[in-house]
Order: structure tokens, then sequence, then C-alpha cells
């Protein structure tokens, strides 16, 4: 049985080193026009955006809830295990009809400058939130930073890390500006009226809008789809990004995914023993991922069906999105009857994200960069294994839904100056942990500009004199 095992270790360590040296050339992605006709001759120009939803749109919501159809009974003693309780689903239900106010969250959701800009033919939304300066601290530097969010979410996951990112601090000698947009063919972002739209093509588009706000250079963060996006930014434009900072970090490429079935036979050679319940026994973990990706399968190959069903009843949506905010945000919440919504997030949060798919019926567009990221022409592009060269970051979450060692991560993002592994939080980290995220991000950025500030000076002719820092961005 040894022997076996030797030879089936040596031959997969073999694999793995010969295509870890088989390196992919960065991809030169077309700006393609993704907007109908009439958006050929749009104006670049940034424009003023104020959520208004008309009363009509509201009206017809709280009809629908009112006439709603009863739900049928779960299974006794189920809690969340077979999918949302439709008997907690009823209280949320009754919470949104009788005590959510849309005029308040609606004043909430515009407390921080919103604009639309036309990239590509699309008009894309985004917060743009600059900080405050006190007048103590003027040389103190601003770097622009744009935060990504996925499905899901929206742009209401960063509501509570904004101000944070955004507020000086006294450890510090810098601040973000904040630019979060709205993912195109989510929420108030237009979507594509062909196909290929996928994370890659998304990058262009953002890296665009940086560039449109005066961004030549800025740092990147992202969860999910983001995390997705914030990989091909360091990838594709190594020039623009000063740093790359994800909470979902992933690899799947041949090589890493060699070295963890090799991790089986020999975890030690994969993962820290600390850290081996995160990814092994290697059937649990894929388990799980089989249970909680049984939504993935059909928005990849039918995401319009998916899309038009849920969409066509709020009740529907709110059931199909707020399971993803129980079980991602920590597994154990399943087997509770409320599905333990409340631990790290308010109902009326929860429905602020459920509203801006409603409102902006932008389920079925949301879920179509599924199909795009599986569809055959993107898998053989092999884009997603062009390495990330500039500074990374990874965080992890304990309970986030995958987890994937420093030595995997290393194939994929070869210079990765931090890999910390926060004390809780899940999936959401910027809705669930917004302090806990925002430290690791000042964490990461205070790291690239010592190491950027020591290569300047190394470089610098010895005159004698002290290299001048860097003007406010």
């Amino acid at each position: 049985m040894w022997k076996t095992t030797t030879v089936i270790l040596v031959l997969t360590i073999g694999i793995a080193l010969l295509l870890r040296n088989n390196p992919v050339d960065v991809a030169d992605l077309p700006e393609t026009f993704w907007g109908p006709e009439k958006n050929k001759g749009a104006s670049k120009e940034i424009r003023p955006f104020i959520i208004n939803i008309p009363k009509s749109v509201i009206d017809d919501l709280n009809e629908r809830l009112a006439k709603k159809r009863e739900l049928v009974e779960p299974l006794e003693d189920a809690a969340w295990t077979y999918g949302i309780s439709t008997t907690y689903l009823n209280d949320i239900l009754e919470h949104w009809h009788s005590k959510y106010n849309w005029s308040e969250r609606q004043t909430l959701l515009n407390k921080y400058p919103q604009y639309i800009t036309n990239i590509q033919g699309l008009d894309i939304h985004f917060y743009r939130v600059k900080p405050y300066i006190p007048p103590d601290r003027k040389n103190i530097k601003i770097f622009p930073l744009l935060i990504t969010h996925g499905w899901p979410g929206s742009v209401v996951e960063f509501q509570k890390i904004i101000p944070i990112l955004t507020t000086p601090r006294p450890d510090r000698d810098f601040v973000f500006e904040v630019i979060a947009p709205s993912l195109p063919g989510y929420g108030f972002s237009q979507a594509a009226v062909r196909p290929g739209l996928g994370p890659p093509q998304i990058s262009v588009i953002f890296k665009n809008l940086m560039l449109r706000l005066g961004f030549n250079k800025f740092y990147a963060q992202g969860g999910d789809w983001g995390s997705i996006i914030t990989m091909h930014l360091g990838g594709l434009f190594p020039d623009n990004i000063l740093g790359a900072h994800m909470n979902m970090c992933s690899t799947l490429g041949k090589s890493s995914t060699l070295w963890l079935l090799l991790g089986t036979l020999v975890p030690q050679l994969v993962v820290e023993n600390q850290y081996y319940s995160r990814m092994y026994p290697l059937s649990d973990h894929l388990s799980r991922l089989l249970e909680e990706t049984g939504y993935l399968h059909i928005q990849a190959s039918k995401p319009d069906t998916i899309g038009t069903a849920v969409a066509a009843s709020p009740v529907g949506l709110a059931g199909y999105i707020l399971e993803k905010f129980s079980t991602w945000t920590n597994k154990e919440y399943k087997l509770r009857p409320d599905g333990g919504l409340l631990e790290k997030y308010t109902l009326d949060e929860l429905l602020d994200n459920v509203m801006l798919y409603w409102v902006t019926n932008s389920l079925t567009t949301s879920v179509r960069i599924y199909a795009e990221q599986f569809s055959k022409r993107h898998m053989s592009s092999r884009i997603d294994e062009v390495p990330v060269d500039v500074p990374t970051a990874c965080a992890n979450f304990p309970h986030e839904l995958a987890y994937q060692s420093e030595s995997l991560l290393r194939n994929k993002f070869t210079n990765l100056i931090q890999f910390n592994h926060l004390s809780r939080g899940g999936h959401f980290a910027a809705f669930e942990e917004p302090g806990l995220l925002a430290d690791d991000i000042f964490e990461f950025v205070s790291k690239v500009e010592n190491e950027r500030k020591k290569a300047d000076n190394k470089d610098a002719p010895n005159t004698g004199k002290k290299i001048k820092e860097p003007t406010k961005i």
C-alpha cells in the first residue's frame, strides 16, 4: 500500500510542478460596447444620482405583499435545512408589509453621494465618498479605493464600512476615498444587451470608471464576484492597481487542484496544521459546497429561467435571497428556526438589499454573470489562470464558504504580502464585520506603502537628501 501511495505522491507533485511552470499570457481584452444602440452617442459626463422610487412602485409592492399566497408549511423541526423556513419567512414578510418604511430607508441609502456615468455603452451607478480631513491633519494622503460587491448582494453591503474607510485614523498617515459601483445588471447599473459580460470584462469597465474619475492608480477590494473582479484588475491592469485586497481569495488553476488532492494524502504539504479542518477531510467540504451551490448550476446554465421565476413575486425574491444570508453567514445557522438572520443584520438592512433587486427588476440580469463565468468561451480563454503580480492581501473569515491555503494561493498571487485569519465573520464580510474588514484593508495598504517607500529610497541617488513624500492624490 505504501508503495502505491508513494508513486501517487511523486506523480502528483511532478504534474503539479509541471503545470505551475506553464505561464499564461495576459489577455488583451477589447473595450466592448455592451449597451443598446441608442447609447452609442451617450455623454461621458458624471451625473449626480439620487434614488427616487415612484410611489406607484411601492404601492404595487405592498399590494402584492398583502395578497400573497399562503406559504407551504415547513417540515417539523427542519429549521432551514430544506432551505428558508416559511414560518420565519412569514414573519419577515409581515415586517416588510407593515413595519418597513421605504421612505426612511431610501433616505438612508441616499446619505452618500451617488453618480451615474456611461462606460462602454452602460450607465454605471456608483457611490463616491470623499473623506473629511481634520484641520490638524492637512498632510494626510488620500488613496482611491474601488470596493466591489457580489451576488446576492449590492452596494447596500457597504453602508457601514464606508464611514470607517473614509475616517482618518490616528495611527495611519492615509485614508481612503471610496468608490463603490453597482455591478452591471445590478441595482441602478444598466445590464448588457448581448452575451459575454463576465468578471474579466467588468474589470475593464471598472478600470475605465476609475480612469474617468481621474484615478490612474488605485487600490481595489472585493468579496464574492467582487473578489474575482478585483483579481482580474490586478492581473490585467498592474500599471493601474496599487494593491488588491480580497475577502474571498481563490485560484482555479489545474496546479492548485492537484495540490488540493495531494493534500488528502499529505496535508502538511498544502496547509498548516492549525487550519487543517478548513480544508480537510476534503469530502466534508465538498459536501457542503454541493449543498450550497445548487443555485450556481441553474444560474450558470438557465439564468433567465430562474431569474424570471424568482423576480415575479416579492415573496419569491425575498425567500431566494435571504436564505443565502443565513447559511453563507454561518453554516450552523440553518439549524435555527430564525436562520440566525438577526445575529449580524437587521431585517430592515436585509430588506434594503432585497428592495434594490425588486424596484429595479434586476434579479434576472444579476444572475447572468454566472452563465458568463462558466461559458465555454470563458473557460477556454484560461484568463482565470493569469498570474496576479501586484501586492495582494487575502482576508480569511472563519465562516466563508470555502478556504484555500496560503501555499495554494501563491501559485496565482505571486506577491501575496498579507494572509490574515480573522476572528469572526462569514461570506458577507463588509456587511457582517465592517470594522474587522476595514482594519485588514488599512493594515494591507500600510504594508504596501511602506514597501514602496523602501523601494523609492533604495532606488534614489545617494545625494544625502531624503526622498520627498508623494503628494496627496
